[in-house]
């Protein structure tokens, strides 16, 4: 890549990235009821605490929550951007997608997280057909907790179900039954809920070829839109991430996740999903999810609660991953950002690359940034990259291997 950019179109007259890509609102709900041992998020275990203390807790975090959207939207944009990086005094744009992840959102219960999102609505523009996610565990799952949240405007559930596989389940700590889901989403449908995603986990040490085989016959069984399926990353400064180094858990073979990998495109694919971005499964186009699609085409968003990452413009914010830090300073009036950083175009265009080229389609023309012919024709010769219709996009091979495709281009 170029190191000095000189065609800024890409930046500031995109087509589908960028500005164009919509605009989102990210809140964050950091409670579970158990920290899992793969877990690397800003996640806080309550399952331990009385329900009262709980109740206590819940309120006072939705408290904080909306108090810091309300304080977050009225200093306005220009308070995240950069310096000069947009028109005097502008206003929030139309908000295109919203996503209630965690944690486990729905531990907050259906008249809290209906509280949350009225919230949004009085302070925000939210389109009318805004897609609106909420992240669920099927143990927090019930009839009156979808038709909550269907009432309060929810028209997607994203439901971790990891696996259907009960020693892989146990492995990774989860604490509901391989059924459980399979109920919820059932309960789901019945409430009226329009998009339903499951999550699934490959590569857990101790799950088979056949085990796999039979989750993502499950997940068909299920009749779902989408399907997220993750390659299990041990963190080191994970409970896993210690077993591992003790010798008490087996680390993950990545050999065995390219199989997985390929395995889940070839069966979910000849179940009518499309594979259109690494990770991510759908029934079709209308099913993609319309807020990660935000992500990975560089879009913009403004993020809320314990541990949340925003953007805006070329600039990256987050706030503390401590629930009690993030508590003491929204409750005392003052910002719970912990850190930001504003990119170069350099390093935005960089960014766009990895994440454009996570998708199916690549990148229109227009918004692929400039990049040094040599190194195009170096990464088109490795078979990383191809180019279809103008479009620059990953092969199968350079989807496995993301980063080295976007090492090359640079």
């Amino acid at each position: 890549m170029s190191s000095t950019l000189t065609d800024r179109a890409w930046l500031t007259d995109p087509i589908e990235c960028g500005s164009a890509a919509g605009f989102g609102l990210y809140l964050h709900v950091p409670f579970c009821h158990h920290r899992c041992g793969y877990c690397d998020f800003a996640t806080a275990a309550v399952g331990e605490e009385r329900p009262e203390a709980q109740g206590a807790l819940f309120d006072r975090y939705l408290a904080a929550l909306v108090s810091d959207l309300r304080r977050q939207v009225a200093a306005g944009p220009a308070a995240h951007a950069p310096a000069g990086a947009l028109d005097a005094d502008p206003a929030w744009p139309t908000v295109t997608s919203v996503f209630v992840g965690g944690g486990t959102p729905t531990l907050l219960g259906g008249h809290r997280l209906s509280a949350l999102l009225a919230a949004v609505r009085e302070v925000l523009d939210v389109a009318p057909d805004a897609e609106v996610t909420v992240e669920c565990n099927p143990e927090t799952a019930s009839p009156e907790l979808f038709g909550d949240l269907v009432g309060a405007g929810v028209d997607r559930i994203s439901m971790g179900a990891q696996s259907f596989a009960p020693h892989v389940l146990t492995t990774l700590e989860r604490g509901h039954s391989p059924e459980r889901p399979l109920a919820a989403v059932a309960e789901a449908r019945a409430a009226g809920v329009d998009a339903i995603n499951l999550d699934l986990i490959y590569g857990t040490p101790g799950e088979t070829t056949e085990d796999w085989r039979r989750t993502l016959a499950t997940v068909l069984a299920a009749e779902v839109d989408h399907v997220s399926a993750y390659a299990l990353t041990i963190h080191d400064n994970t409970p896993f991430g210690r077993a591992v180094r003790t010798g008490r858990l087996p680390d993950v073979d990545e050999d065995v996740q390219r199989e997985r990998f390929d395995l889940a495109r070839q069966l979910l694919g000849a179940g009518g999903f499309e594979h259109y971005e690494v990770s991510n499964l759908a029934r079709g186009p209308a099913r993609r999810s319309r807020h990660n699609l935000l992500y990975w085409r560089h879009g913009d968003y403004l993020a809320v609660g314990v541990g949340a990452h925003g953007h805006l413009a070329g600039r990256r914010w987050w706030t503390t991953r401590s629930t009690t830090a993030y508590l003491d300073v929204v409750e005392a009036g003052r910002s719970p950002i912990a850190g930001s950083e504003v990119l170069t175009d350099d390093e935005r265009a960089a960014e766009r690359l990895l994440l454009g080229l996570r998708v199916r389609e690549g990148l229109h023309p227009r918004d692929v940034p400039p990049l040094e012919p040599l190194a195009l024709e170096d990464a088109l010769d490795a078979r990383l990259v191809e180019t279809a219709c103008g479009r620059l996009r990953c092969t199968d091979d350079g989807w496995f291997l993301l980063d080295e495709a976007v090492a090359r281009l640079r």
